[in-house]
């Protein structure tokens, strides 16, 4: 493990390995650099490419700083992109994919953007989550209610079935790796605050965003998530959608389909 101080003075944790072009790895709710599909995506990258992934703020080895804001969370990547020598490759899932298009929208020196299933609800069809999440996931942590907060953020933002909340804690640990951040819950509600309405996406918020981008997706994921990759593909402007099988997230991330697209995308 290797660290990096953040603008504010927060500690972001990360591991480095491999040889190459700098690629930073931005894990979604829940996640942490030590998630076994990340660790396996990771390594095979590392061939290729000198790959940076790290604990976001608040979770892992990482410290945190109150209070939070999106802009803090840019800082910490633009601290990495230091490290790796001033720019790099990224790659964000789900709410990290939301983390990075707000980083690339902020003239970061990310010189190629894969976006990965960000959660947006751009069709007024699709299931959306309470209006009021955001406020509603802050309150039930301001309260240190850790557990009720994972089991509504699974359930009624995410969509998860009921049957899954009880079998997650029967499952050895599984449980307590989630409570363990859930107070990072609130920063990845922020991170999508605005984009779940089932409203037409805000192009103008990205039109700084000319890089190389792709748009990942898996036909196997919820109607919502394949719709707002085809949607956000077609409103940035330089990018390009990927959809293939094994590339939804809802599951277990396959990371034998995802680290191949990467490949093809970053060393192209």
């Amino acid at each position: 493990m290797q660290a990096v101080t953040s603008k504010d003075g927060t500690k972001i944790a990360y591991d480095k390995a491999g040889k190459g072009p700098a690629v930073i790895l931005i894990a979604g709710a829940f996640s942490y650099r030590k998630f076994p599909a990340t660790v396996k995506i990771s390594m095979l990258l590392e061939p290729y490419f000198t790959v940076y992934n790290y604990d976001r703020r608040g979770r892992g080895d990482s410290s945190d700083t109150m209070p939070y804001a999106i802009k803090r969370e840019i800082e910490d990547i633009q601290a990495l992109i230091d490290v790796a020598g001033g720019s790099a490759y990224v790659w964000g899932l789900s709410s990290g994919a939301a983390l990075a298009l707000h980083a690339a929208a902020s003239s970061l020196n990310i010189t190629k953007l894969a976006l990965h299933e960000p959660p947006f609800v751009v069709d007024p069809s699709d299931r959306r989550p309470p209006v009021d999440f955001t406020a509603h996931v802050t309150k039930l942590i301001a309260e240190d209610k850790r557990g009720d907060a994972v089991t509504y953020f699974m359930r009624d933002v995410m969509g998860a079935p009921g049957f899954v909340i009880p079998l997650m804690h029967l499952m050895p640990g599984m449980w307590s790796k989630l409570t363990a951040v859930a107070q990072t819950l609130p920063y990845d509600a922020q991170l999508v605050d605005g984009f779940q309405s089932g409203k037409p996406l805000p192009s103008e918020l990205w039109r700084s965003v000319t890089m190389p981008t792709i748009v990942m997706s898996g036909p196997e994921s919820p109607p919502l998530l394949v719709h707002a990759a085809e949607v956000l593909a077609k409103v940035l402007p330089n990018a390009k959608l990927v959809s293939k099988k094994g590339l939804g997230h809802t599951k277990q991330l396959s990371a034998k389909v995802i680290a191949p697209v990467l490949i093809d995308f970053f060393r192209d």
